[in-house]
């Protein structure tokens, strides 16, 4: 399975792992430089994201045919220009409603005070209310406060008294200007730096990869390629899904009469660029003033109407329509980034929080000493499939073990995840059996989870075998001759034989985990429409299994997990033959990587199978089973004593 950056990387748990403290002193002196160096390095990471943004923009141009430096001071200048001008209409629209608020404390007070004689409130209503009244009498009657009658007046505390010289109008014009000087000289280096970046990008990725990665270029060349990538497009991609958040909020906070739509509908789209806290933020504020601002109630709940249906489009039609701005982040590691990083940086910092750990995710992807980057913050799964299922066996876990097997049979079939999930984490629990760390006891919670999941998804099969009569049905009614194209999912180049009328035993060959395979295999036969008995290992000692198999049964199928059991498999199929000769019987030896390759030969046996499908397609199959030498007999050799002997001699 691929995202749209590339393929997906998958972990394997490995047996030992090297020590992390070299990576770990490394992250904790990044830490330190980034807290220091703030003042430096946070106009630096601005300028290094908005490249990443504008290098698309710039590109662009230059294919129409602008040369380097005309497109790329083109880009800036406009890109650096709508930016000032969205922060200057901001900055009037807040100057505006700051004016306008002293006039919406009647409605507050009044719509407070409904409140409480509606009897609704608890204490926290009448509380806030004289906390609103008394901050309104202190604003409107701040120089005429009335002294208590028989209290002396409290005397005034000295007020501090600036001198202002109208003829110093230097120091005046310092003290306006001082203020702007840091962040204009920020934004002058941010713009000088953007325009040389853009001007060397490739320089810069030459000397990156030559400091870096000159020992692997492929794969230093893959992480500057996915890190511009997926900043870059969730930039964009962000950027038009707040747009068309921001764009309809402010026409309809206009049509319902909100004081200044056009400030809301902006805040909206920056402050959705700031991960779950921002779009929180960007609604409350307009609910605040159409509850200050109106009189009722009326103009509140159209308020929370918009935003409503805003909220469920955008998130249900515009970001999956928009799907690459997926960031290859997991929600919890946006909600720690965006923690760190506003402490690390403050609000800039918060902003900057998702593209700034989508860098660190690509640098854990491709270095392996920051490979636990990419498991921290990555949104790909860290253990395959397979890995995933037998830890939910190994914790006697069925119900999040058939979670999974449902996700994946959405889109694939049950033979699928036997074969490719499974049976894998089968083998992994054999493997585990092999070097002695798997009991018995833990063998056996695995084998009945395995039977649980196999009972769960038994609803599964009965729709899958609904779907197999169907379409044998409508095969027998099409014309004769007609091929009929293979199943996609698979992997095979034609369909399992139909199973109707056939019967089929199923037993595990050595232990529980061949049980559970005998299981699941039995289940797949029985989506094919074969009527199928399964049977457990312990059964076939005592001769119980003998008695178990039908007598109209097509075949039988011993399954075993370890590959070395070839020996154990001849006895077994040896033994079926001798009582069954008219049935087919067959051994399952299954192997890692479900791939078809030559399987062992088992002297007696019709048919060896080493994958799910193979050993499907066996047990199914029309072959008549091969013919069976009658075991020797062993004639042994009468000891005769001295006495025979004797009377022999005188007969004779």
């Amino acid at each position: 399975m691929e995202n749209d950056l590339g393929p997906r990387r998958v972990y394997s748990t490995l047996p030992s792992s090297p020590s992390r403290m070299p990576a770990f002193a490394s992250v904790l002196a990044v830490i330190a430089i980034l807290y220091f160096g703030k003042e430096v390095l946070l106009p630096l990471a601005i300028a290094v994201l908005l490249t990443f943004a504008l290098a698309p923009i710039s590109s662009r141009l230059r294919k129409l045919g602008l040369p380097r430096i005309p497109a790329v001071i083109i880009t800036v200048v406009i890109a650096f220009l709508v930016l000032v001008l969205f922060g200057l209409v901001v900055a009037g629209h807040v100057a505006e409603v700051a004016q306008n608020l002293p006039a919406y404390q009647g409605n507050i007070i009044a719509k407070i005070r409904t409140l409480q004689e509606s009897g609704t409130d608890s204490g926290i209503v009448r509380r806030l209310t004289s906390v609103i009244e008394s901050v309104g009498r202190e604003l409107s009657n701040a120089d005429e406060r009335p002294v208590a009658p028989g209290t002396a007046s409290r005397p005034r505390e000295p007020v501090l008294v600036e001198i202002f010289a109208p003829s110093r109008p230097i120091e005046t014009l310092t003290s306006l200007i001082g203020p702007l000087l840091g962040p204009i000289a920020s934004l002058g280096l941010i713009i000088v730096v953007v325009i040389f970046m853009l001007l060397e990008r490739e320089e810069l990725r030459d000397r990156f990869i030559r400091l870096v990665g000159y020992g692997d270029l492929h794969r230093t060349t893959e992480a500057i390629q996915e890190a511009g990538s997926r900043v870059a497009r969730y930039l964009l991609m962000q950027l038009v899904v707040n747009c068309a958040y921001g764009v309809p909020l402010a026409l309809g906070l206009w049509a319902v009469g909100i004081p200044n739509p056009a400030l809301w509908g902006m805040l909206a789209i920056v402050l959705r660029f700031v991960p779950y806290i921002g779009p929180v933020i960007a609604t409350v504020l307009p609910l605040f003033l159409a509850f200050a601002v109106d009189p009722g109630w009326s103009l509140v709940l159209w308020v929370g109407a918009i935003f409503l249906v805003l909220e469920l489009t955008s998130n249900n039609v515009i970001e999956p329509w928009l799907y690459g701005s997926r960031t290859g982040l997991s929600p919890l590691a946006i909600i720690v980034a965006a923690i760190f990083w506003a402490w690390l940086w403050g609000p800039v910092g918060l902003v900057l929080s998702t593209p700034l750990t989508v860098c660190l995710a690509v640098l854990g992807r491709y270095v392996p000493q920051f490979e636990f980057l990419e498991v921290v913050f990555g949104s790909d799964p860290v253990l395959d499939p397979k890995e995933r299922l037998y830890q939910r066996l190994l914790a006697g876990d069925p119900d999040e073990a058939t979670d999974y097997a449902e996700e994946f049979l959405e889109e694939d079939y049950l033979e699928d995840y036997y074969g490719k999930v499974a049976i894998p984490a089968l083998l992994l629990a054999e493997k585990d059996r092999r070097r002695g760390v798997l009991t018995a006891e833990q063998m056996e919670q695995v084998f009945g989870t395995a039977i649980t999941l196999v009972s769960n998804l038994a609803e599964i099969a009965e729709e899958e075998e609904q779907e197999e009569e169907e379409e044998e049905e409508r095969k027998e009614t099409e014309a004769a001759g007609r091929p009929s194209p293979p199943r996609e999912g698979n992997g095979d180049e034609s369909e399992l034989p139909d199973g109707r009328g056939k019967t089929v035993f199923c037993v595990g060959g050595r232990g529980p985990l061949d049980d559970a395979s005998a299981a699941m295999l039995a289940q797949i036969l029985q989506v094919q429409g074969a009527e199928v008995v399964a049977a457990r290992h312990s059964d076939i000692p005592n001769r119980r299994a003998m008695s178990l198999v039908p007598k109209q049964s097509n075949a039988i199928v011993v399954c075993f997990l370890n590959e070395e059991s070839a020996r154990h498999a001849t006895i077994l199929v040896r033994r079926f033959k001798r009582i069954y000769p008219t049935i087919r019987v067959g051994a399952v030896l299954w192997v890692e990587n479900q791939e078809e390759r030559q399987p062992p030969a088992l002297g007696e046996a019709d048919f060896v199978a080493t994958t799910l499908t193979s050993a499907a397609r066996e047990a199914l199959a029309d072959a008549p089973p091969s013919l069976v030498t009658p075991a020797r007999k062993i004639r042994t050799r009468r000891s005769s004593n001295k006495t025979g002997i004797a009377a022999a001699r005188s007969e004779l």
